[in-house]
């Protein structure tokens, strides 16, 4: 099975963005059945947005330059969709992503900031947003317009540490922060509305002094508008409501997918349907 499709080319238009997240959902698909690690179903979920911020939004990502924008993936166990999207963008090449979750590669289950392009180390939950808030305030020292990308999970949430960065880039005004909640509704041991009821959530952001955006998550115009505005006075919230697996049929909303690992035969029925099996 191998990786058959090459590195993307810029995109200049919605048709081109979804072509970008397509490509993001089987080199997703393809590279987890070759290591055998599993978070598929996250990945798959973020496809799109990733897509809108890495294809469209962000400034310069993932380059050395000063005024680049920054990218924080707080739910790192979705870290094949931050490898795909540098692969996209050249900053990885096919080999080194080839080299994910293999013994003495620095491309792991989680993101490390040693691989070019990777902000910040991610993988312990709630801890994201509160660094994306540092890195907010220390631009805004230096006067560096750059700005502040997060993508977090809904089960997220749960964690306090969450709303006390919530309390603080509100009260300082971070209007360089966005934040995108990746609301699938699953997390490792069921519905997050059965685990800790979160809803509504975005209720709750605006309640700490958030602008508030609600878009479907796979909606590629809606995102490109809610996250592609300009800075207003305060940090942004987009709540982007999602499908865990999405594009794979047998994944979509099944919480076993945040998990499970693909055989060969799930394998090759994922890539047809994602378009790039036989």
């Amino acid at each position: 099975m191998g990786m058959t499709v090459k590195k993307g080319k810029a995109p200049s238009g919605e048709k081109d963005l979804r072509e970008m997240a397509s490509t993001l959902r089987r080199w997703i698909v393809e590279q987890s059945f070759r290591s055998g690690v599993g978070h598929i179903g996250s990945a798959l979920s973020v496809a799109d947005i990733m897509a809108v911020l890495w294809g469209s939004v962000m400034r310069e990502p993932g380059t050395s330059s000063p005024g680049r924008d920054r990218f924080v993936l707080a739910k790192g166990h979705a870290a094949l969709a931050l490898f795909a999207s540098l692969r996209w963008k050249g900053l990885l090449t096919e080999k080194d992503f080839g080299q994910y979750c293999r013994d003495g590669s620095p491309i792991g289950a989680h993101p490390e900031h040693a691989v070019r392009g990777v902000d910040v180390s991610t993988g312990s939950l709630g801890q994201g947003l509160s660094v994306a808030c540092g890195m907010a305030f220390g631009l805004r020292l230096k006067k560096n317009p750059a700005r502040i990308f997060v993508l977090m999970s809904d089960a997220e949430c749960n964690e306090g540490q969450v709303w006390e960065a919530a309390q603080f880039s509100a009260h300082h005004g971070l209007s360089s922060l966005t934040a995108v909640v990746d609301l699938n509704g699953l997390q490792a041991l069921g519905p997050t509305r059965d685990i800790l009821d979160l809803s509504p959530l975005a209720g709750k952001w605006r309640a700490f002094g958030w602008d508030v955006v609600e878009v479907d998550g796979h909606n590629i115009p809606a995102l490109l508008k809610a996250l592609g505005a300009g800075p207003g006075k305060r940090p942004r919230m987009v709540v982007a409501r999602t499908v865990m697996g999405k594009g794979v049929s047998f994944m979509e909303g099944k919480v076993e997918w945040h998990y499970r690992n693909l055989d060969a035969k799930l394998a090759v029925q994922a890539l047809k349907e994602l378009g790039g099996g036989k």
